[in-house]
């Protein structure tokens, strides 16, 4: 439904004659914006469905004016009705999670179906499996469960089409053979949704690591999906930062003395860590499910097995985050100085606080997704719908571990041993309550980054609270989280860590919902309520997103001999002129 819903919103703004300036329409328009940002009719981060402020009827006139009027009673069903599709991915604990969320990756089908159908493909003496069901929707033929892949001549044909042609471009142009075969291998993958095909590409692009440009593309994260498997499609352009990447290159040449001391059992250890790049690039353009809303960091490829045999990649994405902190800055108020306990707390996060969260992007991204490694037998997709979170908390849990280890100050990574500090502070405030802003009061906490950083600072609260770790203090009818024991903490998450990574290590189902279950889903009411009420007078937004740059290039006697940059200042007029320009389904 999201599709023919943007393409609805694209012609009321391409085509509507009528008033523009009514709270109606300005109402109007920011549903459009939100939908997107959210690349659909659901909320990007929580996940629930959102509504349009302006009436049904005046929707419905809009619609009507610019001839789609014969769409308007279903369309306006799916936009107004709050009992259909209220969850993109649902997190039911009764319910069928299949049947019960949005998502279009299955159709007329039940969980019990779906994992019984993947359950028979997998041979769990295959030490390199493909990555079953990542690029394919799951649907009933005859009584029978069958796939229906995403490719050329299958479900999305024609955008990956307009890819592959895009794709074919670039290999003209690749920096080294290595990537000109990758490509090559990730348009033969489009061509026939080959899973094997996509595995060939990843081992060749991750190998590929002298160059400057580098890109993303495909279907690859798992997170919108309730059972874990399926993935959304994205794409990135970006350019490394050769003096920024001075820091993780040490990092990534250090790799085995990371994975060897850390504190996980010696069975669930790498003995080989192998081919860890790590670089910090600038971003150059995003696409599909990371724009525009991007993360600061990424590390792929996804299959386990890659990661052991091949090593991985992690970028750090400067540009994104110096942007997150400028902005932060320009605000005259801040969840700093509301949230954190006293001038001291404040004062450390400026001094460390930015550069301290680029060095925990790092580590998360460089070496905690790369560590560890599965038992014989054990299947990546074991935790099934609490994989993303788990692997989230593990990879997070592995770099807050590390920033307060002397080994960072003598890579020169670290500027002091102190330094770590203000991290600890702001992760277990975040955790604990700040983030939370970014929920709607008496939902619950959905999101998978979200659930990781709340069953970290929960579990961590609760185990340490005996000893008062962390302090929850009150002053002036107002609530603060205070760290009193920094190298306790430092223990309380290495333990953590072991845990979480013998979960993954063991495919522990029933412990990896405990720990979900138990820490990262449910929000104190009462804190929910005070920490929306702080947020809502410091008059700032809980989320931020980008617009693209137009690169143009400059021509002189028939030749390109640079490019300007351009940067748009309608977020909205960038996406209509997208839709314009790009749309093929």
């Amino acid at each position: 439904w999201n599709l023919p819903i943007r393409h609805v919103v694209e012609d009321i703004f391409n085509e509507y004659k009528g008033d523009r300036e009514c709270a109606d329409f300005q109402n109007f328009t920011v549903y459009a914006k939100r939908l997107f940002f959210a690349n659909g009719i659901h909320h990007h981060y929580s996940e629930d469905k959102f509504f349009p402020e302006c009436p049904r009827e005046y929707f419905q006139s809009l619609m009507e004016a610019v001839g789609d009027g014969d769409k308007a009673a279903e369309l306006l069903e799916v936009i107004y009705s709050p009992d259909i599709y209220p969850q993109r991915r649902s997190t039911s604990k009764t319910g069928d999670i299949v049947e019960l969320s949005a998502v279009n990756f299955y159709d007329g089908v039940s969980r019990e179906e779906v994992e019984k159908y993947y359950n028979s493909l997998m041979d769990p003496n295959d030490k390199t499996p493909v990555s079953y069901g990542l690029n394919t929707k799951v649907v009933k033929e005859n009584g029978k469960v069958v796939e229906k892949p995403w490719k050329v001549d299958g479900i999305y044909g024609p955008a990956l089409e307009k890819i592959c042609a895009e794709l074919e471009k670039a290999a003209d142009v690749a920096e080294t053979d290595l990537q000109k075969k990758a490509i090559g291998l990730l348009i033969e993958y489009y061509r026939t949704g080959d899973l094997k095909t996509w595995d060939d590409f990843n081992v060749d692009w991750v190998q590929d690591t002298v160059g400057t440009i580098d890109f993303i593309n495909g279907f690859i994260e798992d997170y919108d999906d309730p059972l874990g498997r399926k993935a959304t499609w994205e794409g990135y352009v970006n350019m490394k930062d050769s003096a920024a990447s001075a820091r993780t290159e040490v990092l990534s040449a250090n790799a085995q003395w990371f994975e060897d001391n850390s504190p996980v059992d010696p069975r669930f250890r790498k003995p080989h860590v192998k081919g860890v790049s790590a670089k910090v690039v600038d971003g150059i353009t995003l696409a599909g499910a990371t724009y525009p809303a991007t993360p600061i960091g990424i590390n792929l490829p996804n299959a386990d097995w890659i990661r052991r045999d091949y090593g991985s990649k992690s970028v750090t994405i400067a540009n994104i985050t110096h942007a997150y902190d400028y902005a932060a800055q320009e605000s005259p108020k801040s969840t700093l100085t509301e949230f954190a306990y006293d001038q001291a707390e404040i004062d450390a996060y400026k001094k460390y606080g930015s550069y301290t969260d680029e060095i925990h992007t790092d580590l998360h991204e460089c070496l905690g997704h790369g560590s560890g490694q599965l038992l014989p037998g054990v299947s990546s997709t074991a935790l099934g719908e609490y994989q993303s979170t788990l692997e989230e908390a593990r990879a997070d849990l592995f770099g807050l571990y590390y920033m307060a280890d002397p080994k960072l100050v003598e890579l020169g990574i670290m500027p002091d041993a102190e330094a770590y500090k203000p991290a600890y502070s702001n992760y277990i405030r975040n955790g604990l309550f700040v983030q939370f802003t970014r929920v709607e009061l008496g939902k619950q906490n959905t999101e998978a980054h979200m659930q990781n950083r709340k069953l970290i600072a929960e579990w961590c609260y609760e185990k340490g609270a005996a000893r008062g770790i962390i302090e929850k203090k009150m002053r002036d009818g107002k609530t603060y989280f205070v760290v009193n024991d920094y190298e306790a903490l430092r223990g309380l998450f290495a333990e953590l860590l072991a845990e979480i990574q013998r979960i993954k290590s063991e495919g522990d189902y029933a412990a990896g919902k405990n720990l979900v279950e138990t820490y990262a889903v449910n929000i104190d009411p009462q804190l929910h309520k005070e920490v929306l009420e702080r947020y809502a007078a410091l008059n700032l937004k809980p989320y931020g997103g980008f617009v693209n740059p137009d690169i143009v290039p400059v021509e002189k006697d028939g030749k390109i001999v640079d490019y300007k940059i351009e940067y748009v200042d309608n977020y909205l007029q960038q996406q209509l002129d997208y839709g314009k320009k790009y749309r093929t389904l």
